[in-house]
C-alpha cells in the first residue's frame, strides 16, 4: 500500500507528460486524482497508525551500499503525508482557476506532481540514504516550479538561488548521513533511531550534527540561509502556497524532528538549534513588517514561524516537541490559506503591492473575510488555532531548566515574536482590506470564481474549528504525530482553550497590545509605505556568485582558451598523471615476480601489429590532409577489432568496429565545416613538446598493457564471474551479463551520461540550425554510393539490429551493439544525401528515444523490487511455445532495451545536429571549405 501511495503522483505526472493535447480541465482532473487517491490509501492506513503500528515496505536496492527502498509510516510520517496530500489536493483545485488559458498547465501540474511525490517519498523513507535521494529530488523539482515563469528575471534568479542554497545543504546532509551510517553500521531508520546514545557518545557526533543541521537550516530557511525564501516568491502563487506551507520549507524541520531521538539531548544540540531558531524567528518577524508585497510579508512571516518550530525542537523537552508538531499543523493551514488569498487578490486586481491596495473588504467581502480570519490566526488571536500553539510556546520558554540565560533570552524572543507577529498581521489586514483604495489597479475588482475560494474556505474553517475545539478536531492527529517522534516518552497534556489566567496568557495578551501599538507607532513615525528594505543576504549571494564566475573564467582561460590542441594536451597530461600516481606511490616497495602468461605471436598477430603501426605512422604523415588522415586512422580501429577477434572477444570486436564506423562518420561530418588542410605547426619547440607527451602517453599505455598481461594466472574476479554468469544471471555471453547484471548500475549511469551528452550537444547547436527549407543543401562529402542503395540498407540493418539485440544475452550482441548497428545506415545516408533528405523521410524524435530509453531501463531495474529483489536484479523464465519449444527469457532484456534506445537516440541526435549545422560566414568565405555550388546556395552569390 505504501508503494502505491508513493507511486501515484509520479505515475500521474508521467500520464500528463504523455498527454500533449489534453484540455486544461482534464489535466487538472488528472492532477487532482493523484493526491485524492493517495489520501484514500492514507485513510485506509490511518487506524493502524493511530493504534501504534508502523506499516512498512522493504525492497532491496543496493544492499552492498546499505541503500534499500525502505518505506515506513509512523505518526510523524502520517502527519506530513496528510499535509502533503491534503493541501496538495486543494492547491491543484486552486491552481486550475489561478492559471490563465495561455499558461502551460500540463507542464505546471507535471512539475507539481513530481514535487509532491518527492516530498511524499522523503517523509515515508525508512532508509536515510533514500531520504537524501528524495531530498535532492525536492530541490530539483522546486527549482522547476519556482522558475516556472522562466521568461521573468526574478523567477530565474529565485529558482537559481533556491537550488544553489538547498542543493549545497543537501551535499552536507549526505556527508552527515554517511557518518551516521559509519557510526551505526546501518542506514535503516529504525537502527539509527535506536542508536541515539551511541551517536551522541561518538567522537564524530559534532561533525554529524553540523552536517545534518547544515541541510536542515538551508532547506528550512534558517539564519543565515534565510534570504533565499523571499526571492522564491516569484513563483506562481499556487507554488508559493504549497512550498511554503506544507512541503519544501517544512522538509528541514521534518528531518530535524525525524532525527530528534538520535541527535537531541546534548548541550551542543540545545544551544545551536535553539539559538539559530530564535535569531531566525526575530529576523523574519521584524522584516515582515516592512514588506510592501503581500507575498513578501507572508514569506518573512514563514521564516519567523519556521524559526519558532526550530527553536521548540531545539529545546528538546517532550512538551516542546508536542508544541512544535502542533505549530507545524497550524502554520500549514493558515499560511496556505493566506497565500491563496493573496493570489486571488493578485489575480483579480493585477497587483500584490499593498501600497496600491486597500478597501478590498467592500469589493471582495468573502475573500476579505477569509483572509482576515487567517491573518488573525497567524497573529495568535484567541479562538483560532495559532493562539493555542503560541501559548504552548510561551509555556515552554518559561520552563527552561538549567540554562538561566537561555530561559531569559528565549522568553524575550517569544514575547517579541508575538509583538512583531501582531504588527505585520495588522499591516497585512489594514493595507489590503481596510482604509481607502484600491489605487491604480489593472483590473476591475470583483470576487473570484466560487471554486477558487473553496480551498481557502476549507483551510480557514479548519483554523476556526481547531481554535474552538482543539481536542475534538486535532487532538488524535497531534498525539499520533508526537508519538512518532517521542515514542513512549509522550507526555500528558491538555488542548483546552482555557487554562486560566497564567503567565503564557498574559504574555499573549501583552503581545497583542504591544503589536498594535508598534504598528500604529511605526506607521505614524516612519511611514511604512516609504521604506524599502533590501536583502543583504541577496547581495552577499551575488557577490559570491560573481567571484566564483570570475575565478571560473580565469581558470577556463588558462586551461582551455578555445584551442582544441591545448584541451587535448591537458587531457593527455591528466591521464598520464593518473596512470603514474599508483606507481609513484608504490615506489620502493617490494615487487612480486612477474610471469608472462601470454602466447607467442602468430602470423596474423604480426600482420595486425604491422597494420596498427602503419596506420599510426600514416596518420602522422598525412595529418595535414584531414580527410586522408581520418580514413587512415580508421584502420587503427579496424586492426583493434580484428585483434579482439583473434583473442576470442567477438562482443568487443563488434563494439569496436561499430564505434569506429560512427566515429569516422562523425569526423566526416565535422570536416564539412573545417578547411580541408590543417595549418602547419607554429614552432619546432611545440612540435617537440607534443611528440614527447605522445611518446610518454603511448609508452605508459603499453606499460599498463604489459602489466596486465604479465599478472599471475590466477584471476579470482574473472573466474568468479565466469562461474556465476550462467547459473545466476542466466546468460552465457559473459560480456553482456557483466553489463546488464553484475555492473548494471554502472551501465545505467553510463547511458545516463551518454544521454546527457546528446542533449548537451543538441542544446548547444540547436540555435545554429536553419529552417528546413534553408538547411545546407547536398551531402557534405560526395561518395560513390547510390542513394537508393543507402536507403535500402535501413530495413535490412533494422532486422540485423533486432537480431543482435535479442541474442545478446547468450551470444555476441546486446543493446549497445544493436543501437549502434541501427545508427549505421542512417549515418551513411547523412553523409551521402545530407541531413534534410534523411530528416524529411524518417523524422525520428531522438530526444524522445533517449527519455523513453532511460525510463525503460529504470523500469527494468525497478521491476525486480516488486519481487523483493535488489534494484536491477535479473530474473529468468522459460517460455514454452508450440513447435518452437523452450525459449529462455531473462528480465535483463528490458534493461538492455533501454540501453538500445538511449544509444541509438544519443548517437543520432549528435550526428543529426552536426548534419544540420549552419556554417558561419567566416567558414563560408574560407577557401576550400565548401564547393562553389553549395556556397552559392547559401550566400546567394553566383557559382
Amino acid at each position: 500500500m505504501l508503494e502505491l501511495m508513493l507511486a501515484l503522483p509520479f505515475v500521474l505526472a508521467l500520464v500528463l507528460a504523455i498527454l500533449r493535447d489534453a484540455p486544461a480541465r482534464a489535466v487538472a482532473w488528472l492532477a487532482g486524482l493523484a493526491p485524492l487517491l493517495a489520501l484514500a490509501v492514507l485513510v485506509w492506513l490511518t487506524p493502524a497508525v493511530m493504534g501504534g503500528e508502523i506499516p512498512r515496505a522493504m525492497h532491496e536496492w543496493l544492499p552492498q551500499a546499505g541503500l534499500a527502498f525502505s518505506l515506513r509510516l509512523d505518526g510523524l510520517g502520517w502527519m506530513f503525508s496528510l499535509m502533503v496530500l491534503g493541501i496538495g489536493a486543494l492547491v491543484v483545485l486552486y491552481a486550475h482557476y489561478y492559471l490563465g488559458p495561455q499558461e502551460k498547465t500540463r507542464r505546471f501540474f507535471c512539475f507539481l506532481l513530481i514535487f509532491m511525490g518527492s516530498m511524499l517519498g522523503m517523509v515515508l523513507s525508512g532508509n536515510l540514504l533514500l531520504t537524501v535521494v528524495f531530498w535532492e529530488l525536492t530541490s530539483i523539482s522546486s527549482f522547476l516550479l519556482i522558475g516556472f515563469w522562466f521568461h521573468r528575471d526574478d523567477a530565474r534568479e529565485g529558482a537559481r538561488m533556491a537550488l544553489t542554497i538547498t542543493a549545497a545543504g543537501g551535499l552536507a546532509l549526505l556527508g552527515g548521513v554517511v557518518l551516521i551510517g559509519r557510526v551505526v553500521g546501518s542506514y535503516e531508520l529504525d537502527a539509527v533511531l535506536a542508536a541515539g546514545d551511541a551517536i551522541r557518545a561518538h567522537e564524530l557526533y559534532p561533525w554529524i550534527l553540523g552536517l545534518v543541521l547544515a541541510g536542515v537550516f538551508t532547506k528550512s530557511a534558517q539564519f543565515p540561509f534565510h534570504f533565499w525564501l523571499p526571492h522564491a516568491m516569484a513563483a506562481p502563487t499556487p507554488v508559493s502556497a504549497y512550498l511554503h506551507s506544507a512541503t519544501m520549507v517544512k522538509a528541514g524541520v521534518f528531518l530535524l524532528a525525524r532525527l530528534h531521538p538520535a541527535l537531541a539531548g546534548t548541550d551542543l544540540f540545545f544551544y545551536v538549534v535553539s539559538t539559530v531558531g530564535a535569531i531566525t524567528l526575530l529576523i523574519g518577524a521584524w522584516n515582515a513588517i516592512f514588506q510592501h508585497d503581500m507575498k513578501g510579508v507572508l514569506a518573512y512571516s514563514t521564516i519567523s514561524h519556521l524559526g519558532l518550530i526550530t527553536l521548540l525542537l531545539g529545546l528538546s523537552t517532550p512538551m516542546a516537541v508536542v508544541a512544535a508538531m502542533f505549530h507545524i499543523l497550524n502554520h500549514a493551514t493558515f499560511k496556505a490559506s493566506l497565500f491563496m488569498a493573496a493570489g486571488i487578490i493578485d489575480h483579480e486586481t493585477g497587483t500584490r503591492d499593498m501600497r496600491r491596495l486597500g478597501g478590498l473588504r467592500r469589493l471582495m467581502p468573502y475573500t476579505s473575510a477569509l483572509a482576515i480570519i487567517a491573518s488573525l490566526a497567524m497573529a495568535g488571536i484567541p479562538l483560532l488555532n495559532g493562539f493555542l500553539s503560541k501559548e504552548m510556546f510561551f509555556a515552554q520558554a518559561l520552563e527552561i531548566e538549567g540554562h538561566e540565560a537561555m530561559r531569559v533570552f528565549v522568553s524575550i524572543a517569544a514575547f517579541l515574536f508575538a509583538t512583531f507577529g501582531v504588527a505585520y498581521s495588522m499591516r497585512f489586514v489594514h493595507d489590503t482590506f481596510l482604509g481607502r483604495g484600491p489605487r491604480a489597479v489593472e483590473h476591475e475588482v470583483h470576487e473570484p470564481p466560487r471554486f477558487m475560494q473553496v480551498p481557502v474556505a476549507i483551510l480557514v474553517v479548519t483554523c476556526v474549528a481547531v481554535g474552538i475545539a482543539p481536542q475534538w478536531t486535532v487532538g488524535p492527529a497531534l498525539r499520533t504525530a508526537a508519538r512518532g517522534v517521542l515514542g513512549d516518552a509522550l507526555p500528558d497534556y491538555s488542548l483546552a482553550v482555557w487554562h486560566g489566567i497564567n503567565t503564557p496568557l498574559l504574555m499573549s495578551l501583552g503581545g497583542v497590545v504591544c503589536g498594535i501599538l508598534l504598528y500604529l507607532g511605526l506607521n505614524r513615525v516612519l511611514d511604512l509605505h516609504a521604506i524599502v528594505r533590501q536583502s543583504q543576504g541577496r547581495k552577499l549571494f551575488h557577490l559570491n556568485i560573481e567571484a566564483l564566475f570570475r575565478l571560473g573564467r580565469r581558470f577556463t582561460h588558462t586551461v582551455a582558451n578555445g584551442s582544441m590542441q591545448r584541451s587535448l594536451l591537458w587531457l593527455v597530461l591528466v591521464a598520464i598523471a593518473a596512470g603514474a600516481a599508483p606507481f609513484i606511490a608504490a615506489w620502493g616497495e617490494p615487487r612480486h615476480e612477474t610471469v608472462f602468461i601470454g602466447q607467442p605471436m602468430v602470423r596474423l598477430a604480426w600482420v595486425l601489429w604491422l597494420l596498427l603501426v602503419a596506420c599510426a605512422l600514416g596518420t602522422l604523415a598525412l595529418y595535414r590532409h584531414r580527410l586522408l588522415a581520418v580514413l587512415v586512422m580508421g584502420g587503427c580501429g579496424l586492426a583493434v577489432s580484428m585483434t579482439f577477434i583473434g583473442l576470442s572477444a567477438p562482443d568487443l570486436a563488434l563494439t569496436q568496429l561499430l564505434v569506429e564506423l560512427v566515429t569516422v562518420a562523425l569526423m566526416l561530418l565535422g570536416l564539412h565545416y573545417l578547411p580541408k588542410d590543417s595549418p602547419r605547426p607554429r614552432s619546432m619547440p611545440r612540435r617537440v613538446r607534443d611528440a614527447a607527451v605522445a611518446l610518454v602517453a603511448g609508452a605508459g599505455t603499453a606499460g599498463l598493457a604489459w602489466a596486465m598481461m604479465t599478472r599471475p594466472a590466477a584471476n579470482a574476479v574473472a573466474a568468479e564471474i565466469t562461474a556465476r554468469a550462467l547459473p545466476e544471471a542466466w546468460g552465457s555471453n559473459i560480456v553482456n551479463v557483466i553489463l546488464v547484471d553484475f555492473r548494471s548500475f554502472d551501465t545505467l549511469a553510463e547511458i545516463t551520461v551518454f544521454g546527457i551528452a546528446g542533449l548537451a550537444v543538441h542544446a548547444m547547436l540547436r540555435h545554429a540550425r536553419m529552417a528546413p527549407e534553408k538547411v545546407m543543401p547536398g551531402p557534405p562529402i560526395k561518395l560513390p554510393v547510390p542513394a537508393d542503395l543507402a536507403q535500402m540498407m535501413f530495413p535490412l540493418t533494422l532486422v540485423v539490429s533486432i537480431f543482435l539485440f535479442l541474442r545478446g544475452h547468450n551470444s555476441p550482441g546486446g543493446g549497445f551493439i544493436a543501437g549502434l548497428t541501427l545508427a549505421v545506415p542512417l549515418l551513411i545516408q547523412y553523409v551521402i544525401q545530407g541531413a534534410a533528405s534523411v530528416e524529411s523521410r524518417f523524422g525520428f524524435d531522438y530526444i524522445r528515444a533517449i527519455g523513453l530509453g532511460l525510463l525503460v531501463a529504470l523500469a527494468g531495474g525497478a521491476g525486480a523490487m516488486l519481487f523483493d529483489m535488489p534494484f536491477l536484479s535479473t530474473g529468468h523464465y522459460d517460455l514454452e511455445l508450440p513447435l518452437l519449444g523452450t525459449i529462455p527469457l531473462a528480465s535483463a532484456l528490458v534493461f538492455d532495451l533501454g540501453v538500445y534506445l538511449v544509444v541509438f537516440g544519443s548517437t543520432m541526435l549528435i550526428l543529426s545536429m552536426m548534419g544540420t549545422l549552419r556554417p558561419s560566414k567566416r567558414m563560408i568565405a574560407h577557401r576550400g571549405i565548401i564547393d562553389p555550388a553549395t556556397r552559392s546556395a547559401i550566400t546567394g552569390e553566383a557559382a
